[in-house]
């Protein structure tokens, strides 16, 4: 058992990031609208918090790859909107290729890609109900891109012999890892270039519906990631309201899971739903050749990972 929390503590990461990526505009935003000129320049027009804004960002477009010493890329940003009364548009209609969370998008006159997304990334983990309003925030995230979206690859199978559920995989750019150069001792990233994967769980033992299960970082230098489905008390390493007990919460293992990346440099978040698995069955030949499939696969792509080695 001390086996199983060592590696839970690896793979849990409870914190919500600081990373830099298809970078965060504002919260709660409704009526947006975008606007891009012949400049490179983005007007994002919306209401929130009583008032309408007008926001100009420039100035990035894709992403670095993780270079140690170098930031990655980042938009410059107005919040006066600048002299947005006689901003011209000349965006056009968006042909680019699907993404999740659209709010909207279109297609700049230089052949490059804009897009709002917006989806709750602050909610609680372990399928807590949100107690705070900045938890159920529906952030708007701004992306800039004319190459290829990051890849978000996972699978599921079960882990320690079959008497846990599991899932892993691997988050890549262009073909090269992503990943990050230091966390936080929650595991949050502290530079531009790592990256928290937000995991959803669908119709587990915390209720009905999606609920927010855990986050967690690609590995540096693999990009791989792993998470075991295991009970832990939401009152050591998580955020909690005050006096919660700590009767440990899960395991969160659902009928289908959702992991959701906000891009590497400025480009879109992307989201993959896979299928859950049922409970092990050792005496059933599929479940054991299931197993056996999905443990070749991670041996094949772990390369030097240190973390994710457990079956």
């Amino acid at each position: 058992m001390r086996l199983v929390l060592a590696t839970a503590a690896l793979c849990v990461l409870a914190a919500a990031g600081t990373a830099s990526a298809s970078q965060l505009i504002d919260r709660n935003a409704s009526n947006v609208r975008l606007a891009v000129d012949r400049q490179g320049q983005a007007l994002l027009t919306y209401q929130a918090r009583g008032r309408t804004w007008h926001i100009l960002a420039w100035g990035a477009v894709d992403a670095r790859q993780p270079t140690s010493g170098k930031p990655q890329v980042r938009f410059r940003k107005n919040y006066s909107g600048g002299a947005w009364q006689t901003f011209r548009n000349s965006c056009g209609r968006y042909d680019g290729p699907t993404i999740p969370f659209l709010v909207t998008a279109c297609r700049a006159a230089d052949g490059s890609y804009w897009a709002l997304q917006g989806w709750q990334t602050p909610l609680p983990d372990l399928g807590m109900t949100p107690w705070m309003p900045a938890q159920r925030a529906w952030e708007l995230h701004l992306s800039h891109w004319r190459g290829p979206l990051a890849k978000l690859e996972v699978w599921t199978d079960w882990i320690y012999g079959g008497r846990y559920h599991d899932l892993f995989g691997r988050l890549t750019y262009a073909g090269q890892p992503v990943y990050g150069f230091g966390t936080t001792h929650v595991g949050a990233p502290t530079d531009g270039y790592g990256r928290l994967l937000y995991l959803d769980t669908y119709n587990s033992r915390y209720g009905n519906g999606w609920r927010r299960e855990n986050s967690f970082v690609s590995h540096n230098p693999t990009g791989i990631f792993c998470y075991g489905f295991y009970a832990f008390d939401p009152t050591r390493g998580y955020p909690h309201p005050a006096g919660y007990p700590a009767t440990p919460r899960g395991p969160g293992n659902g009928e289908k899971y959702r992991l959701t990346v906000e891009g590497p440099g400025v480009t879109p978040d992307v989201s993959v739903v896979v299928p859950g698995l049922h409970d092990y069955n050792r005496s059933n030949p599929a479940d054991v050749a299931y197993e056996q499939h999905q443990n070749a696969l991670l041996d094949s792509i772990i390369g030097v990972d240190k973390l994710c080695r457990q079956h």
